[in-house]
């Protein structure tokens, strides 16, 4: 690795020597002799068909299933034909952090109008760019509400476990405390949260719908988070704000979520878009990269990286955030999905993955021992009973080429998109009762 950064061996030695080390091994002191090797045990060189043909030899070990009833924070939707036409060519591919802003007009005008749509997505008054994925945003919006005073934050029991352990992982770094709000009939228990709530807690995570695809009370939680004089932050599924209140309209001061259902296809798990939005009150504690629309010296319209007196790169000392690449091919994607469906759109994709959650859950329920774990309202996403043990039932799916719900304590978490057809969901209850 040493020897590939363009800088001789002399200049590597000086840079060695001023911070104190002799050579290479002193620099890397603290890492395991276990976890050192010599070379890399690389096989020979191939020529681009060889590589070709090993590439598609270890793909073709992947399994891709063409009907898919699991979501779990990762949503297979229907992304328009036109997504990756745009984001495909070569100037956007490309594209990367803006650091010399007035050189960059066409990549900070894309990140703008995303802001711009994360913004009306939300109800929310400014949003940024380049978090990584909705765990990570989860995590930044936590530590945008720390104070001297206020250290904890209340996180709900019925968010994702993987955002809940990204949160408990940033704040264990910062000396947050985490505590846990309690779990009712798969909702978030408002009176359990009015009575963990003092004077030293920052802020409150709500996530809507829920894990379990519950449709929270969120205006009763950002009520009692202000009422004592703690901020509400809510991670929300861009998909479900286009028939559900935004956090705008709750009264949030942070929303966040994940952004893959945004025209990114799964792709085995990345790369993903985490979005962050706020009101006006917190800009200035928003990490991330935040566009402004200005004019230039003769009067035409021109883009630019503001506020940044906040981020990292300027005050690395007193930066509270992590953040410091950018993530503008997936916001971009982000935009030309929102742009291409629209809001009418947006809505009908919405609506089409209630109504076929719905049919789902009644499918499904029709095969005995299979119940709904929680009845009530819920936007795409269901939890039910097994008579089986739940592996078992996944396995016999997955041999039949269907990818069954998710596996949880309380059953089966099962989810349904536009992508479901009506045929695929007979064809799910079938295989259950075959397997069953």
């Amino acid at each position: 690795m040493g020897s590939y950064i363009p800088s001789t061996a002399a200049e590597r030695q000086a840079m060695l020597e001023a911070i104190g080390c002799r050579s290479m091994d002193d620099l890397f002191v603290q890492v395991p002799p276990e976890m050192k090797v010599d070379r890399l045990d690389l096989p020979a060189g191939k020529s681009e068909l060889e590589v070709r043909r090993v590439l598609e030899g270890m793909a073709g070990k992947n399994r891709v299933f063409s009907s898919v009833f699991r979501g779990a924070g990762a949503y297979r939707h229907y992304i328009p034909a036109i997504v990756k036409s745009v984001t495909s060519k070569e100037e956007f591919i490309t594209a990367y952090t803006p650091y010399q802003a007035e050189i960059s007009q066409g990549v900070l005008q894309s990140i703008f109008e995303y802001q711009t749509m994360i913004c009306e997505l939300t109800g929310m008054d400014v949003s940024n760019a380049s978090v990584y994925d909705g765990a990570s945003a989860a995590a930044e919006a936590v530590a945008m509400c720390r104070e001297k005073k206020r250290n904890a934050v209340l996180v709900s029991a019925a968010a994702h476990p993987m955002v809940l352990q990204t949160i408990g992982t940033y704040c264990f770094g910062s000396g947050m405390e985490v505590r846990t709000v309690p779990m009712k009939n798969g909702f978030t228990d408002i009176e359990a949260l009015e009575g963990l709530l003092d004077d030293t807690v920052a802020c409150v995570y709500l996530q809507q719908p829920n894990y379990f695809g519950r449709i929270e009370s969120a205006e009763a939680a950002v009520r009692a988070a202000h009422a004592a004089g703690a901020k509400c932050i809510m991670g929300v599924n861009p998909i479900a704000m286009a028939v559900l209140r935004t956090p705008g309209e709750c009264g949030a001061d942070i929303a966040v979520g994940e952004g893959q259902s945004l025209g990114l296809p799964l792709s085995f798990g990345g790369p993903y878009l985490g979005f962050m939005a706020c009101t006006k009150v917190l800009t200035r504690k928003l990490p991330g990269r935040i566009v402004g629309q200005t004019a230039d010296h003769d009067g035409r319209r021109a883009y630019v990286l503001t506020l940044q007196a906040r981020e990292q790169h300027i005050r690395r000392e007193k930066a509270s955030s992590n953040v410091c690449s950018n993530q503008a091919l997936c916001a971009m994607t982000a935009s030309v999905y929102l742009a291409a469906m629209g809001p009418d759109g947006l809505r009908r994709a919405a609506e089409s993955c209630m109504a076929h959650a719905r049919y789902a859950a009644e499918r499904i329920c029709s095969v005995p021992g299979f119940d709904m774990v929680y009845p009530g309202p819920y936007f795409h996403e269901f939890v039910t009973t097994c008579p089986v043990k739940p592996e078992k039932l996944t396995a016999g799916l997955e041999a039949r080429g269907i990818l069954g719900g998710l596996p949880i304590e309380q059953g089966i978490l099962w989810c349904a998109t536009e992508m479901n057809t009506k045929d695929e969901i007979d064809a799910l209850e079938a295989a259950i009762r075959e397997v069953c």
